[in-house]
């Protein structure tokens, strides 16, 4: 029904798309295919379209409160695609997933105070505390067997050395992992036991692929810890330019305090686009989250199967969410700057450096895969040119 617009080729140059508007400022050439912002090169769906063109046809975008129907089709949505029961009360609108981090940092933490971050990870992870004058306390994840593992007994030593803050990445961003239920207990423990205020980003996880479950922080906790869910429609639906996020929280002390914070600056209302779009995504999003999942599971599988056929150095974690793929390039030999230059200027190819999510990303660089199935084909096409060249030049 909706796949034939997933191999759709767009035009986004001058659109103001930093995917691709920026590749000159950050790669130094606009001679490569762009495969790093977190967006999606594949169309928004036409429903939300719709919503949108038709909110425009009235001549007045005046001062907009919350609708109720966005209210009920986030409770809904995460009903049906959870079965977590959440109340109207405990939702309310954020203008973004990194600016609900650090809004929580400011409101549950301290200059000075502590706050830990499993590593290699999303680049807002490790500024944010830091811009905002915390201390970063980092628990680097074990990349054992192409996959991201805890490492529990670090975990534990360094919650309990003063952390204020967790700030979790749930699908992780980006190995695309999705913690187990047992894996969640364990961590939200750990962070109850020592008075910790859990932040759950959890905006990939409606992307979470088939086969697999993802499980919302706040359905497995076993004790009182204070936790904040940050949830969006805005990958799902590639929708991320509406700046529509929300948050879930369930204590009533926590949400009372966030939500006063949220009043004292004015930030607790968005844009009438954003609930036009979340509306309708969350209504009539299911199929097409269907189809879109599936058609990037086939995206996967064609990377892997590439690498494994034709450019054995370099292996990668599958992701069991999201549209990520983390490649690991250390059997090529080269450092991280070579590596970044090789796939910008032999290979052709605009990716994130591994060093961007952490020290433990040295040697390792971020695939986005959520593209036509052909500009994903010409791109590995380029990778395997340019590592034969890289052979045949040695």
């Amino acid at each position: 029904m909706y796949t034939d617009s997933f191999n759709t080729q767009l035009v986004r140059k001058n659109t103001g798309a930093i995917k691709y508007d920026r590749i000159k400022t950050d790669f130094g050439t606009e001679n490569i295919l762009p495969m790093w912002v977190a967006d999606m090169d594949i169309p928004v769906p036409p429903f939300i379209m719709e919503a949108i063109q038709t909110r425009c046809q009235h001549p007045i975008l005046g001062y907009t409160l919350i609708p109720e129907r966005w209210y009920q089709s986030i409770l809904n949505w995460l009903a049906q695609r959870y079965q977590w029961e959440v109340q109207k009360q405990e939702i309310g609108f954020l203008p973004g997933i990194v600016s609900g981090i650090a809004l929580a940092i400011q409101c549950f933490s301290k200059p000075g105070d502590r706050i830990l971050i499993q590593s290699p990870v999303y680049p807002p992870f490790r500024y944010l505390p830091k811009a905002n004058g915390r201390e970063l306390v980092e628990n680097s994840l074990v990349y054992r067997n192409n996959q991201f593992e805890i490492d529990f007994e670090d975990f534990e030593e360094k919650a309990a050395s003063g952390c204020r803050m967790f700030i979790l990445c749930s699908p992780h961003n980006p190995g695309g992992r999705v913690w187990s239920k047992e894996a969640l207990e364990r961590m939200l423990a750990i962070c109850a036991a020592h008075d910790i205020c859990v932040v759950s980003d959890e905006i990939h996880a409606d992307l979470t692929l088939p086969g697999h479950q993802h499980h919302p922080a706040a359905m497995v906790e076993t004790s009182d810890c204070a936790l904040i869910t940050l949830m969006a429609p805005s990958k799902t639906f590639n929708i991320p330019g509406l700046n529509s996020s929300f948050y879930v929280i369930q204590n009533e002390s926590v949400r009372t305090q966030f939500d006063r914070f949220l009043q004292n600056l004015s930030l607790n209302h968005g844009n009438l686009f954003a609930y036009e779009a979340t509306v309708a995504a969350y209504e009539q999003g299911a199929v097409w989250l269907e189809e879109l999942t599936r058609y990037l599971q086939t995206n996967i599988d064609y990377v892997v199967a590439f690498l494994k056929a034709h450019i054995p150095q370099i292996t990668c974690s599958i992701p069991q969410a999201s549209f990520l793929i983390w490649l690991d390039c250390r059997n090529l030999g080269m450092n991280q700057k070579e590596l970044e230059t090789f796939f910008i200027h032999e290979a052709g190819l605009g990716l994130n450096t591994g060093t961007s999510f952490g020290p433990e990303g040295y040697g390792f660089m971020r695939l986005n895969i959520g593209c036509p199935i052909e500009t994903l084909q010409l791109a590995m096409s380029q990778l395997k040119s340019a590592i034969k060249q890289v052979k045949t030049d040695q």
